[in-house]
């Protein structure tokens, strides 16, 4: 299937661990589009850029930025769009685990909200207005799992940033802009290795929770980012898709 992303741009945040980010930035890549990639680690975004080139594709702009900083949504926006002309996607994929005793002080809270929810409401309410002008928009949002074992930060911001793309999706659908959100699962990742550093130890994870009874890796759900991301996707906004081998164990 032709995704229709050529001549398209995208934005991915937390592009340079081996893991979501990159894959969906190399995927973006390799169906046409232009991409700005940008996290902490600029050397192992230029590394990704040369993989992407060296493949014969669009070379992506670097963008070093700790999304943490109170400047940088802004100033991130001003550089992808300096970057690319403008920016018609944007994949929010920068954040991280904040697992915490249940009384964790303020400052780990406010640490982990501001990583994982804050940040990505002001990146993306610097690019909408753009996306808005132009009438064609993608704002797609890396999130988590909807039930954590324990006090965990970064499902307490997911959560909030479901909500907030919910919120949002009903009011850009009239100019063309649709927020999704992408759930992973167990997905092969350097901060999943840390849990699970062996292969033993993720079959006896996958054995008795996964339906699919082993780890994803990052391209299968990068496919569907640039599925979403896509002309394609349209009708499609204010969904929570998870990507987990069927962990999750609602219905609905």
């Amino acid at each position: 299937m032709d995704l229709m992303l050529s001549g398209k741009t995208a934005l991915v945040t937390g592009a340079s661990t081996h893991g979501l980010g990159r894959a969906i930035a190399l995927e973006l890549a390799r169906e046409g589009a232009r991409v700005a990639v940008s996290a902490r680690r600029v050397d192992a975004l230029q590394a990704l850029a040369s993989e992407i080139a060296a493949a014969g594709f669009i070379a992506p702009a670097v963008l070093g930025a700790d999304m943490y900083a109170a400047e940088t949504p802004r100033n991130l926006a001003r550089d992808a769009t300096s970057a690319l002309g403008h920016v018609d996607i944007l994949v929010n994929a920068a954040g991280g685990s904040r697992t915490v005793p249940w009384d964790a002080p303020l400052d780990k809270w406010e640490e982990g909200m501001t990583l994982n929810f804050s940040r990505v409401r002001e990146l993306t309410t610097e690019l909408i207005p753009a996306m808005i002008e132009r009438k064609w928009g993608r704002v797609i949002n890396l999130t988590g799992t909807s039930e954590p074992p324990a006090v965990n930060i970064a499902s307490s911001a997911k959560a909030a940033v479901h909500a907030w793309s919910k919120g949002l999706s009903r009011q850009m659908g009239t100019h063309g802009v649709t927020v999704n959100c992408i759930q992973p699962g167990r997905i092969h990742s350097e901060q999943l290795k840390r849990l699970y550093p062996t292969e033993k130890d993720e079959l006896a994870f996958a054995q008795v929770h996964l339906p699919i009874p082993r780890f994803g890796e990052p391209e299968e759900l990068a496919c569907l980012a640039a599925f979403l991301a896509s002309p394609r996707a349209g009708y499609i906004t204010g969904t929570v898709i998870p990507v987990d081998g069927g962990l999750r164990q609602f219905s609905f």
